[in-house]
């Protein structure tokens, strides 16, 4: 078969990026509307995000075995049609229960098991087709990510300004049309395995036997860690930077880190074919931590808000990295592996803001304490590379 086939994969895989961005952005937007429209509470509404997020971690960890039983094409044709159907039932749930959140909330749970599903199967997809250079391939593929949060905010922002925030339900449908555009996609395709013929991927028990995955499982809950533990509070450092108020704030912080972030990404994906890819975790590595101490230690809301951007910039490559080179060093980790790595990144992406909070919170919401504790996140994933590189080399010899 022709690479050029795979090509078609690529692109199928790059959309799927597009669909779970659209799963986890395109509901907060509407957490206001939900409120006045409803009338329920902001603090039963956040929990819809803490579900998304809680119930696509045990779709990671319960895919471990799923997927390689049901196979790769199933499975993320199945992710898309999930998608779908969540997008459409919050347009139709909330008037068909008697608590319009419990209708909310049963949407949010159909279609984290779509963006869980996907966190697992398409890096995976990606690996297995056949490309020059794997890690250009992986970056750009993670940076399809970045461009649809930053697509679901510009075109959901400018269909409210044109329409009216009333007719979101319009809107919630015509997202859904990306996944199911998808999933025809994910039916033609060509996927290749993951795993050669006659080889069988690793067992959780064998790679939890290996010490060089738990140093990728550390680098991956770091990844995830350092992204989140700012992007968290992006708009908090814009309103401040800017002096907005609440809303531009949310528009204004998130786009920055996540433009910035993606153009990292990309520009891995242009030129990784003539740059070491561990080095440059390691610059990014240390790039991100001199933003941890910009944002915490020097008092001026402006520098905050470009140390926001910057570290954006510096956590790009992190995750689809990690991915890459657990990819390249452990040759049969199969489904298990990228299964559990999207475990410990999701992990990470909660653990990190959760730590800022709880730190910032100790010290009387004071933001850059927060962000100062969480150092130990590019820390640790600096200690992570290295330790990588030691034991990948007494691998291979």
């Amino acid at each position: 078969m022709k690479n050029n086939d795979y090509n078609k994969t690529m692109y199928a895989c790059f959309v799927g990026y597009i669909v779970q961005a659209i799963v986890n952005n395109f509901a907060p937007l509407l957490f206001l509307t939900f409120h006045s429209q409803y009338g329920i509470s902001l603090s039963r509404i956040t929990m819809l995000v803490t579900v998304n997020f809680g119930l696509q971690l045990l779709v990671d960890l319960l895919s471990i075995g799923l997927v390689d039983r049901i196979g790769y094409r199933v499975s993320a044709v199945l992710a898309q049609v999930f998608a779908a159907a969540g997008l459409i039932f919050l347009t139709v749930l909330p008037d068909v229960f008697r608590d319009p959140f419990y209708g909310l909330l049963s949407a949010v749970m159909v279609y984290a098991v779509g963006g869980g599903l996907l966190e697992v199967l398409v890096s995976p997809i990606v690996e297995a087709c056949p490309s020059d250079n794997k890690e250009k391939a992986m970056s750009l593929l993670h940076s399809f990510y970045c461009w649809g949060h930053v697509a679901v905010v510009l075109l959901s922002t400018a269909f409210f300004a044109v329409a009216g925030i009333e007719h979101w339900k319009w809107l919630a449908l015509l997202w859904a049309l990306v996944p199911v555009c998808n999933a025809v996609a994910f039916l033609k395709v060509p996927i290749a395995p993951l795993i050669e013929d006659g080889e069988k991927g690793m067992s959780v028990k064998e790679l939890a036997g290996m010490k060089l995955f738990w140093v990728l499982m550390l680098l991956m809950l770091c990844a995830g860690a350092c992204e989140q533990a700012v992007s968290q509070w992006a708009s908090t450092f814009a309103e401040k930077g800017l002096r907005v108020n609440k809303t531009v704030g949310d528009l204004a912080g998130p786009m920055l880190f996540a433009i910035l972030m993606g153009s990292a990404r990309a520009f891995y994906g242009k030129a990784g074919d003539r740059i070491n890819l561990k080095h440059f975790m390691y610059a990014s590595g240390a790039l991100c931590l001199g933003t941890y101490f910009l944002i915490a230690l020097v008092p001026n809301p402006v520098i905050g808000l470009i140390g926001c951007g910057l570290c954006g910039m510096s956590v790009g490559i992190l995750w689809p990295g990690t991915f890459s080179i657990a990819a390249a060093s452990v040759k049969r980790g199969g489904t298990a592996l990228f299964a559990l790595l999207a475990l410990a990144g999701d992990l990470g992406c909660s653990g990190g803001p959760t730590l800022v909070g709880i730190v910032s919170g100790a010290f009387g919401d004071h933001l850059q304490s927060g962000i100062l504790a969480a150092v130990i996140f590019p820390v640790l994933l600096l200690l992570g590379l290295a330790a990588h590189t030691r034991l990948a080399g007494k691998t291979k010899q």
